[in-house]
């Protein structure tokens, strides 16, 4: 797992070693951020189902000002 673009891009994220989360992929990472560019400039992101913080942490990336990331396991907002 790695952020795609912006200030953090090709940094790597680390994510848990078991089933309980499945990181979103780069493919559907970049989509997803192609269609909603434009809302990026100092906005804000909740991501209620972080796993790995990668939809968060992209968003900081390419210019949310603020991002809160949640999830329903402690493990994996140890790793965020």
């Amino acid at each position: 797992m790695r952020i795609i673009s912006g200030k953090y891009a090709k940094r790597n994220l680390f994510t848990l070693k078991s089933q309980k989360t499945r990181p979103t992929s780069d493919k559907v990472k970049e989509s997803l951020f192609n269609s909603l560019g434009q809302f990026f400039a100092g906005g804000e992101v909740l991501d209620l189902y972080a796993g790995s913080g990668a939809l968060g942490i992209e968003a900081v990336s390419r210019g949310c000002e603020h991002a809160v990331l949640n999830d329903v396991s402690r493990q994996a907002c140890q790793i965020i």
